[in-house]
């Protein structure tokens, strides 16, 4: 398909006709049975080295020995006149909240021993450049802000093309806009951005009439007709942002390694201002490295997938990971759905198929943003929720290998350890300061049902209350305190100083925000059991002020459950120590008006929770960052458009 695109000169604007798209290549992309093993026979013989054994056992054994620990030591407390059955649901459900906690921390203690190891090895060699390969770059959109999507395109494409490499880079807007007044921008976007574009670059736009399956229909359709003309594609995010060095070290590892299928790039948060996405940001840069590292390690060829800033040899994708349709309900209501949280089944139908998936959080310049405000996370989280839970449906399916599944199994669980948790919590308010003074009253001590509940006296609530924080908060501290070993120094987070004080703000509105987001997961889990369709909405990445009936909307159910558990305080049946939870739970809407606070915009908090691309912006941010201001200046009617239009 051709259009009419203006293209200036030096001297004066020249009209010339340019493709929209390439001609088209088709590849053929079967559609995979979920209830017969598969292998692509071009899939090479991969073995498993002891290493990577002894590795799992080093990082998943003590998380299972601390949870087996604690198992035993409840069951003592619990169990002086035999345990009942609700007794053991609740150890259950202790002991599944603890296991992950602990697996966090042997992986980020395992990611330590890595950089230490690394370091005494003097760090990797950067990879040989391989075999020549023909990529696309493929940026999906849906009713995005045009200047942003396009402004950070031709900032990765411009930066590709002052880089020294021998592969061929073509980047492709892939746009599912429904509306219409966005669609026109977009297409003004590829002009304006076509115009200044060196000589040798080039980006394609397609717009599909319908988004038939979402993102995943969107790509599907991309590799059923253009897919055959390129080896590999780069899936991007409408909000990511990759350096060139980064790209072409991707490339390089892809083409240096026949038997990888996908290889993931470990992306981290830039650009927020506000106050809640600064938590994330600087949480992403201090604490997640180490974590991925370890997260590299016991994954091994069996990594995951993210659905964006990862390279995948674009053949195997189109044979291999071709997403069925499931099955939900049942007899005549059964119906079938699309797979939603499509990325972690692709990763493991590609490595069902034989092919390796790897993830290499050591590559440096890979980027994406986050929600600006806690009611945009929760917003985003519900749809995730929906997609995640879905996997427990395939988690049964023939030849996935024993990895493939667990990454599956933690995505869901990632949501559903929230209602545990707030089971917990209930049982802990339930049983307020001993069996003298408890909202559980016993009118029959006689009844075998009634459970034989330990005394919650003050050691035992401090020790619990010590544990439970001292455990989820040890990654952050690791990390803090590793921090020469991700290669940032101090003085990139604004100083010693600074980083101490970011470092006690983050983790302090991480505590006060999390038993918030604890019942807004719950909702989300409970919202999937009911079969609530979760709307597929463009991300508010700018965030924005909400009004206080939109608060109280979303947070009515913590405020209540805050003041409760106050007024349970209040009458001494509710123990004291929950006091840091409790009023989390109440202060639940001014914490999320707070959370949508600019902090660029005053002058104490530009240096709080600051990263070092905030200290030392990165070429390739400072370009989009330009481009972005350039194309919005175009694009946006002015103000007194705006009212003659009204």
């Amino acid at each position: 398909m051709n259009v009419l695109i203006d293209l200036p000169n030096k001297e004066n604007v020249r009209r010339v006709t340019q493709p929209l798209m390439p001609p088209e290549r088709p590849l053929p992309r079967p559609i995979q049975k979920l209830n017969r093993p598969y292998r692509d026979s071009r899939a090479p013989e991969m073995k498993q080295g002891l290493g990577v054994t002894l590795w799992r056992l080093a990082i998943f054994l003590p998380a299972v020995v601390l949870t087996g620990a604690l198992i035993a030591t409840f069951a003592d407390w619990f169990g002086s006149g035999g345990l009942r059955a609700l007794e053991v649901i609740l150890i259950s459900l202790i002991a599944l909240t603890f296991f992950w906690i602990a697996l966090s921390v042997s992986t980020v203690v395992a990611g330590i021993t890595l950089r230490l190891f690394s370091r005494v090895q003097q760090d990797r060699t950067t990879i040989a450049e391989g075999d020549p390969l023909r990529v696309a770059l493929l940026v999906p959109a849906y009713n995005e802000v045009p200047w942003d999507v396009f402004g950070n395109a031709a900032a990765m494409v411009e930066e590709l093309h002052c880089m020294d490499h021998s592969h061929q880079f073509d980047l492709f807007i892939l746009s599912d806009t429904r509306d219409e007044a966005i669609a026109e921008q977009e297409r003004r976007a590829l002009a304006e951005v076509r115009s200044g574009l060196p000589g040798g670059t080039t980006i394609y736009y397609r717009r599909r009439e319908e988004n038939t399956d979402r993102k995943v229909g969107n790509l599907a359709d991309w590799v059923e007709r253009w897919g055959g003309d390129y080896d590999a594609m780069l899936v991007l995010d409408a909000d990511s942002l990759m350096t060139g060095d980064a790209i072409v070290e991707l490339t390089n590892e892809l083409s240096c390694d026949p038997s990888a299928g996908l290889i993931q790039s470990f992306p981290k948060l830039f650009g927020a201002h506000s106050l809640f996405g600064r938590i994330q940001q600087f949480s992403s840069v201090v604490y997640g490295s180490l974590l991925a590292e370890g997260l590299a390690k016991w994954s091994d060829r069996e990594g995951n997938y993210w659905g964006h800033n990862a390279i995948i040899r674009t053949e195997v994708f189109a044979s291999c990971a071709g997403l069925p349709k499931i099955e939900s309900g049942w007899g005549r209501r059964s119906k079938s759905k699309l797979i939603l949280s499509h990325d972690f089944v692709e990763a493991g139908l590609i490595r069902r198929a034989g092919w390796s998936v790897r993830f290499l959080p050591h590559i440096s310049g890979s980027y994406e943003e986050t929600p600006a405000t806690l009611i945009d996370y929760v917003i985003r989280d519900r749809r995730w929720c929906q997609g995640n839970l879905q996997h427990l449906n395939i988690l049964a399916s023939s030849g996935f290998h024993a990895v493939s599944r667990f990454h599956m199994f933690q995505g869901a669980m990632a949501y559903l350890l929230s209602p545990a948790w707030f089971v917990l919590l209930l049982f802990w308010a339930l049983l307020g300061n001993g069996q003298e003074n408890s909202v559980i009253t016993y009118f029959n001590p006689e009844n075998p049902l009634v459970p034989n509940w330990p005394e919650m006296d003050t050691p035992n609530n401090f020790l619990i209350l010590l544990f439970m924080y001292g455990m989820l908060l040890a990654p952050k501290f690791l990390g803090v305190c590793s921090l020469w070993l991700t290669g940032v120094h101090p003085r990139q987070l604004g100083g010693v100083g600074q980083m101490i004080l970011s470092f006690i703000t983050e983790v302090s509105l991480s505590i006060a925000y999390a038993p918030v987001m604890m019942v807004q997961q719950t909702i989300a889990v409970v919202r999937t059991l009911l079969g609530v369709q979760e709307s597929w909405q463009p991300q508010q990445r700018a965030g924005g002020r909400y009004t206080l009936g939109t608060l109280v909307k979303f947070h009515w159910l913590e405020t209540c459950l805050g003041l409760l558990m106050t007024a349970g305080m209040i009458y001494g049946v509710v123990t004291l120590w929950l006091i840091p939870i409790g009023g989390s739970l109440l202060m639940a809407i001014p914490l999320s008006a707070l959370s949508g606070v600019n902090l660029r915009d005053r002058v104490w908090g530009r240096m709080q929770m600051s990263t070092p691309e905030e200290n030392d912006e990165p070429d390739v941010m400072r370009m989009a960052r330009m481009k972005r201001l350039w194309l919005r200046s175009i694009l946006e009617p002015s103000p007194v458009s705006k009212i003659a239009a009204e």
